[in-house]
């Protein structure tokens, strides 16, 4: 969010996507048609990436805005600071992707307090544009601007639930972890290891997938697959690679790690 204009904010290094669906042509249809987007899907899955991609595809810059609960309207749209003496004003991430026709992202949306979120509103239907009341200023939206915002239905609850009237602004496109030959190809494509380890790791996270969902508030998520890999192919041995990313990662609980220490002894070799 402390971001300057005039940074690079497009993609430069290649971004390897695996579609599952028709996700790249309903999102370059919205961008055409200048609608926002809601991504939808479990944590680690590859919506961020999705964003990435689409950005380096649509040649856009991109605006990444974390959400959280002590997330404000002015840390969106931007305030007045005091620099050198003097009172200036300094854009937020939603006035600067504004300004600059970018994509602007604000990834896992619902951790935001909805009196935070209706900022983006008129962005997001007819009007497309964004006032702001300290500089008593309505900045028009270029026709390459475009919101995207993602979240997990699984934190949904009465505290955090997106209201209805920013979801019905968007349109909805459904994320689910990859099917287990693309998670493969994934891991080998991206972590240089072998089909045997590869496959072993995705074997290990479709078990703990299966797990209650009172066990592990998360499960193995791709992204946890891709750290895993990685640290394989840094030269870390598979199992204690695993215990490191995916067990030690997912749970403090001793019990619950004892047994997904189990479940990695299990899926993955001692030698590969």
């Amino acid at each position: 969010m402390t971001a300057r204009l005039d940074e690079a904010y497009v993609p430069t290094d290649r971004i390897q996507y695996f579609p599952t669906a028709d996700e790249i042509e309903v999102f370059k249809t919205a961008a055409e048609q200048k609608l926002a987007v809601m991504l939808k899907g479990p944590t680690g899955c590859g919506k961020t990436r999705f964003v990435e991609y689409m950005a380096q595809e649509l040649k856009r810059p991109l605006v990444t805005i974390p959400c959280h609960e002590d997330l404000t309207a002015s840390d969106l749209v931007g305030r007045y600071l005091l620099k050198g003496g003097e009172t200036v004003w300094e854009d937020g991430p939603v006035t600067r992707a504004v300004k600059m026709g970018a994509i602007c992202y604000l990834d896992e949306v619902v951790e935001a307090r909805s009196d935070t979120t209706v900022v983006i509103h008129p962005l997001t239907d007819h009007r497309r544009e964004l006032h702001i009341d300290r500089l008593n200023q309505t900045l028009k939206v270029p026709d390459n601007f475009m919101v995207v915002a993602s979240y997990n239905p699984g934190y949904q609850s009465v505290l955090k639930e997106l209201k209805e009237s920013t979801r019905q602004r968007m349109v909805g496109i459904d994320f689910d972890y990859l099917a287990p030959e693309i998670e493969v190809q994934l891991l080998i494509a991206e972590c240089s290891v072998s089909e045997s380890i590869a496959q072993d790791l995705v074997k290990l996270a479709l078990a703990i997938r299966r797990l209650d969902s009172g066990a592990l508030s998360e499960v193995a998520s791709t992204r946890t697959l891709v750290a895993t890999a990685r640290l394989i192919n840094g030269g870390i041995a598979p199992r204690r690679a695993a215990l490191a990313c995916i067990a030690s990662a997912l749970s403090d609980d001793p019990e619950v790690i004892g047994g997904l220490e189990e479940m990695i002894q299990n899926y993955l070799q001692l030698q590969y």
